[in-house]
């Protein structure tokens, strides 16, 4: 104990006391301090935020409110999630040229990055799906099959049995999904636009959604192959009932019409 305080009163052992805490303080920091991609990662979102503010001030808070909370010209989009952003406006279907029925896909306004950027910014009203990764929508290694099967099943009551589109009621209609990204498809079933309805990874699994996105865009496809033959537009038994009308009831009046002049004229 002699030997400890001594020690204690040596000139130099405050000084190797701070010396020892210094480094444990430095240790500590370098264990615990988040990392340097992680601050970049943080840094790079609040400027994305940010720059998203300024873009839906211009372009989307006339309608859906400047804070989200909607308006009479546009719907709230708490929860909306970044998804149905970069569906939306990547579509064109917003900012909406005008109110009506249904929003139509129109040209793109904004770049990638714009959309990036307001889809975090809207992110911010609250949580909801994320724009999926390229791995969720690769159609590689899909089930064409499976996903035909599921796209009778649930989506073509409105898209028609090939994606062409269809009529509904009010003024509303299922849009042909023809030269749709296989991203906006997949962020249509994860988001339910407009008349759609939403199929969440619970009722649609990831593998679902991915076979039933390789399916539209193969079915879809300008040079998709016809095995019934002339397609008359793919529109299907709207097209093919009008020209059964037209052309084999006016077939068979041309016939009846000879059959009894013929027979008037065997008579006379």
């Amino acid at each position: 104990m002699k030997k400890l305080s001594v020690r204690r009163r040596h000139p130099m052992a405050a000084l190797v006391v701070l010396l020892f805490a210094l480094a444990a303080t430095g240790g500590l920091y370098a264990a615990l301090a988040p990392a340097e991609k992680a601050k970049a990662d943080s840094s790079s979102q609040s400027l994305a935020i940010e720059e998203g503010k300024k873009l839906y001030a211009v372009g989307c808070s006339s309608c859906h409110g400047t804070g989200g909370e909607g308006s009479s010209d546009g719907p709230p989009l708490t929860g909306v999630g970044a998804a149905a952003v970069d569906f939306q406006v990547g579509t064109g279907r917003m900012p909406a040229q005008q109110p009506g029925a249904q929003v139509p896909k129109k040209k793109n306004i904004y770049s990638q990055a714009e959309i990036d950027q307001l889809a975090a910014y809207i992110s911010t009203f609250g949580p909801g799906p994320s724009v999926p990764s390229e791995k969720s929508y690769d159609s590689k290694g899909a089930n064409l099959a499976n996903g035909g099967e599921l796209f009778r099943t649930n989506c073509a009551q409105c898209h028609n049995f090939n994606g062409q589109g269809g009529a509904l009621t009010d003024g509303k209609y299922a849009p042909s999904l023809e030269g749709s990204s296989a991203k906006h498809i997949y962020e249509a079933m994860l988001t339910g636009p407009q008349n759609m309805p939403v199929f969440p990874d619970t009722l649609l699994p990831e593998d679902d959604k991915r076979d039933i996105t390789a399916f539209v865009r193969n079915a879809t496809a300008s040079d998709s192959p016809n095995p019934g033959g002339l397609s008359l537009g793919r529109l299907g038994p709207v097209t093919e009932g009008l020209f059964g009308w037209i052309f084999g009831l006016g077939a068979l009046i041309a016939l009846a019409c000879w059959i009894a002049a013929r027979n008037a004229k065997a008579r006379s």
